[in-house]
């Protein structure tokens, strides 16, 4: 065996061992973050109450999303928003069981802090989210060039207009005047 090639051989040999440890380092961050994410309750599936696929942790990430979709709409209000958030649930437990895993992975990935930090750029809670960066959070998903994100983007801006304009508040400002009377 020539000198060169011991040398490749033994690079590689490091880059293997570099790439197990990467492996185990990345599974023990993940182990401990599903642990702490179980342990403070993070994780839970129990819906929230009067829901029934929403859960507590789901709420303010939503309102702030919403808010921030809907934008400067006339009927945007407090209660109205509560009501569209009432009406996504109500969509979502027409839903087939696989979606409603999908959608609730999703909105935990965005709930729990230590994974919405790093996804979407909003490190504090989403209750003192400003506006500006809930919109800069979902133009980055928009626009990214992973796929991953910008159907995340998607299902979000689809599902939350869905549910906006589901409530007949909602019409008056668009100049649309219901659905046809049978």
């Amino acid at each position: 065996m020539s000198t060169h090639s011991s040398t490749q051989l033994a690079s590689t040999q490091l880059s293997r061992r570099s790439l197990l440890k990467l492996g185990f380092g990345a599974s023990a961050v993940l182990a401990t973050a599903g642990l702490t994410a179980t342990l403070s309750g993070c994780s839970s599936d129990a819906p929230a109450s009067g829901f029934q696929v929403l859960r507590d942790s789901d709420i303010p990430m939503l309102k702030a999303i919403m808010t921030a979709l809907v934008g400067p709409h006339p009927a945007l209000n407090s209660a109205n928003l509560d009501a569209a958030i009432a009406q996504l649930d109500k969509t979502l437990a027409w839903t087939s069981t696989a979606a409603q895993k999908q959608v609730s992975d999703l909105f935990g990935m965005l709930s729990m802090g230590i994974t919405r930090g790093p996804l979407t750029g909003i490190w504090g809670s989403w209750e003192n989210a400003s506006d500006a960066e809930v919109r800069a959070f979902l133009e980055r998903w928009r626009d990214s060039r992973l796929d991953m994100l910008r159907q995340g983007h998607s299902a979000l801006n689809q599902a939350l207009q869905m549910a906006w304009y589901a409530l007949p508040v909602s019409w008056e400002a668009t100049g649309y005047p219901g659905p046809p009377a049978i």
